[in-house]
């Protein structure tokens, strides 16, 4: 693990690290004493260290969906402006969507990631509470949704491809948003993404849900950092729909299979990128080199591909997304099929009655 453990304080702990926490607490005692009476506490320092370590690669081999939620809300997760920052060399951003305002929960803007010049477009939720409300917590409104595009179809223009960074609860569900066409914008993206003359990476960087992470989430590859989540719905709207109790958030997380195991599984996305040990806030430049790696790995791949075969391929893959699952189901209720047929055949036939002259 890198330094950067070490600045998480005793509140940045989640509720499931509680011995690690302690580890923490330990070795941030001896610290101060080697440093107030001059006494080496080095090498019971490193014993707790490897405790730790060996801690954490039990904690997180197996998280439950839940546990991976709350990883991937972490308060110190790398955010969009962090991979601006250490990932896009020379970023410089495009504002507006020509039509309402500048959203500050969707960040677009051209750059370069390795050799390549790329298009950015990302949600940002902000650091600091100014921020957080400056972007309605990374919920994007229409206009969001409308500047993304248009950045997205200036970049198809001039041939460079495009890279989003997934990271949003959701939507933005205020009545504004729906007056100005929030649904409309959604579509529109969706619609407009699966026929872009570009490739297109798409990232999920830690939350991805509902239609709020689909409008930039179309792409000829979509990846998720290890412990991101992506989902149709948030674990908590899920649970006040079906159980009407917002506690059943953890029952909801796992009947979503919502990580990113479970999605690679299923087909759903492409790559799962691997995080640090003990998640992407222990280790951020360790994350973002990850995820820069397999960004630009993968578009080198995509650029050797023909435009029209790019098309082609990214129709095949939107319209493949639910068949083999709906094939296994299939092949697993035929026998019940089968027999309930068979059932229904097996009843007689009431004989038909002679009607009275």
């Amino acid at each position: 693990m890198s330094d950067n453990n070490s600045k998480l304080s005793n509140s940045d702990h989640l509720e499931f690290e509680e011995k690690v926490a302690d580890l923490d607490r330990q070795m941030n005692e001896l610290r101060r004493l080697s440093s107030i009476k001059g006494i080496d506490y080095s090498a019971e320092i490193r014993r707790l260290q490897k405790t730790q370590v060996a801690e954490l690669k039990r904690i997180y081999s197996k998280l439950t969906a839940w546990q991976t939620v709350q990883v991937a809300r972490h308060p110190k997760r790398p955010l969009l402006t962090d991979y601006l920052n250490l990932m896009v060399k020379d970023f410089r951003e495009l504002h507006g969507d020509k039509c309402f305002g500048d959203d500050r929960a969707i960040i677009t803007g051209l750059g370069q990631i390795g050799r390549e010049r790329v298009l950015v477009v990302g949600q940002n939720k902000g650091r600091t509470t100014k921020e957080k409300i400056a972007c309605n917590f990374g919920c994007a409104n229409p206009e969001g949704y409308r500047k993304a595009i248009a950045k997205m179809k200036f970049a198809e223009k001039y041939n460079i491809p495009v890279v989003t960074l997934i990271d949003t609860p959701g939507a933005y569900p205020g009545i504004g948003a729906e007056e100005r066409g929030q649904a409309q914008a959604i579509a529109a993206n969706l619609m407009e993404m699966s026929c872009l003359k570009v490739p297109i990476v798409c990232v999920c960087i830690g939350e991805g849900g509902s239609g709020g992470a689909l409008g930039i989430g179309v792409g000829d590859r979509l990846a998720m950092l290890e412990f991101a989540y992506y989902s149709v719905i948030s674990p908590e709207g899920c649970a006040a729909i079906l159980w009407r109790d917002g506690a059943q958030a953890p029952d909801a997380a796992e009947a979503l299979k919502l990580t990113s195991k479970k999605l690679y599984k299923l087909g759903l996305v492409d790559a799962v990128i691997p995080e640090p040990l003990g998640g992407a806030h222990r280790n951020v430049h360790d994350t973002v080199y990850n995820v820069e790696r397999y960004i630009v790995k993968t578009l080198a791949g995509l650029k050797r591909t023909k435009i029209d075969n790019l098309l082609e391929n990214r129709y095949k893959k939107l319209r493949s997304i639910g068949e083999d699952t709906a094939a296994t189901i299939y092949k697993k209720t035929r026998p019940a099929q089968d027999r309930v047929k068979a059932a229904l055949e097996a009843i007689p036939k009431p004989k038909p009655v002679p009607a009275k002259v």
